[in-house]
C-alpha cells in the first residue's frame, strides 16, 4: 500500500510535494513577510496645544471660539466687561486738562512777570546812569535793584512750579496709558493659527484672571513621539526624512513622510501605551517627528508607526 500510493503521488518520475511540506513553507514565507512588516519605531501623534486664558477679570460679555473652529491668528474671538475702567479713563483724562489749564495760567503768569522784570530793569539801568551823575539817591537805586531780585524770584518760583505741574502731567499720562493696557487686556485676542480643540467657558459667565477659555492647536503639522533603543539611536539624525505609517483600513497602511525634528539627551523608560509590557520596561530614546498633515488625515492621539 506505502509503495502504490507514493506512485499514485508521483508525475513523470517526480514526487509531488505533500500538504505537509506545502503548510510549512507557507508558514516560512508568512513568517518572512511579517518580519519584514515590523517597523523601527512607534508611537502616538501630538500637537503643540496652547492654552488661551483670560488676562483680566469680569463679565465675559462676548465668547465666539467653538471646538472645531478654525482661527486665524491676531483674530479677536470674544471681551470682558471693561465698564469701570473706560469711566475710569474718562476721570483721568478729565484731570489731565485740568492740569494742562494750569500749565496755560502758570505760562500767562510768567509772562506777566517778565514785562515787569523788563520794566524793572530798564529803570534800574536808568537809575545807575543818574546816581554817575549825581542825579538820583542811593536809595532809590537799592530799591530798584531789589525790585529786580524780586521779580526774578517770582519768575523762578512760576518756573518751578510749572515743573511739578509737568510731573503730575506725565502720572496723569502713564495712570491712563496703564488702563488703556488693562482695557487691551479685556479683548480676548487668538495668538495663533489653529483649531479649537476645547472650550471652557460660555458667553456671560463671570471670569478669573489667569482662567482657562480654550485650548487651540495647529493641525497642519503634528508631532509623532517614538521611542528608539540604543541600538537604534546611532542611525537617527536630525532633520533625517522617515517614512511614517498610519492605518489606512483594518488591513492596509498608508505611507507618509517626515521629518526628524527633536532628540531626546538622556534615556528614559519607555511609557506605558506603547507596545509590550516586555518592551515598556527598557530604556530608550524619545524622538519627534514632524508630518504634514495638510489634509486632516491625522489625529492627536493616532498611533503611528517610523521605518528610518
Amino acid at each position: 500500500m506505502k509503495v502504490q500510493k507514493e506512485k499514485d503521488n508521483s508525475r513523470n518520475g517526480r514526487r509531488i510535494p505533500s500538504i505537509f511540506t506545502i503548510l510549512s513553507l507557507l508558514m516560512l514565507v508568512a513568517s518572512g513577510c511579517a518580519t519584514n512588516d515590523i517597523s523601527d519605531a512607534y508611537g502616538q501623534f501630538e500637537a503643540t496645544e496652547t492654552t488661551i486664558s483670560s488676562e483680566m477679570s469680569g463679565k465675559l460679555l462676548q465668547f465666539t471660539p467653538t471646538e472645531g473652529d478654525n482661527i486665524q491668528a491676531d483674530r479677536q474671538v470674544g471681551y470682558v466687561d471693561s465698564t469701570r475702567l473706560s469711566l475710569q479713563k474718562k476721570e483721568l483724562e478729565a484731570q489731565l486738562e485740568s492740569i494742562r489749564a494750569r500749565i496755560t495760567n502758570i505760562n500767562a503768569e510768567v509772562e506777566v512777570q517778565q514785562a515787569e522784570l523788563s520794566l524793572a530793569e530798564t529803570n534800574l539801568n536808568r537809575l545807575q546812569a543818574l546816581q554817575k551823575d549825581g542825579a538820583t539817591t542811593q536809595q532809590k537805586l537799592d530799591d530798584a535793584e531789589a525790585r529786580v531780585r524780586t521779580i526774578q524770584k517770582r519768575i523762578n518760583a512760576l518756573q518751578t512750579q510749572k515743573q511739578s505741574v509737568r510731573a503730575e502731567i506725565n502720572a496723569t499720562q502713564a495712570r491712563i496709558e496703564q488702563v488703556n493696557d488693562q482695557i487691551a487686556d479685556a479683548l480676548i485676542i487668538n495668538p495663533v493659527n489653529g483649531t479649537v480643540l476645547t472650550t471652557f467657558v460660555e458667553p456671560y459667565e463671570l471670569v478669573q484672571r489667569g482662567q482657562p477659555l480654550y485650548r487651540i492647536a495647529n493641525l497642519d503639522t503634528l508631532i509623532l513621539r517614538v521611542y528608539v533603543d540604543g541600538a537604534q539611536l546611532p542611525s537617527v539624525k536630525l532633520g533625517q526624512q522617515v517614512e511614517v505609517l498610519v492605518d489606512k483600513n483594518a488591513e492596509e497602511n498608508q505611507s507618509m513622510r517626515g521629518r526628524v525634528s527633536w532628540i531626546a539627551s538622556e534615556a528614559e523608560f519607555t511609557p506605558e501605551q506603547i507596545q509590550t509590557k516586555e518592551e515598556r520596561v527598557t530604556q530608550v530614546y524619545a524622538v519627534k517627528v514632524r508630518v504634514p498633515n495638510h489634509d486632516s488625515t491625522l489625529k492627536i492621539g493616532m498611533p503611528g508607526e517610523v521605518n528610518f
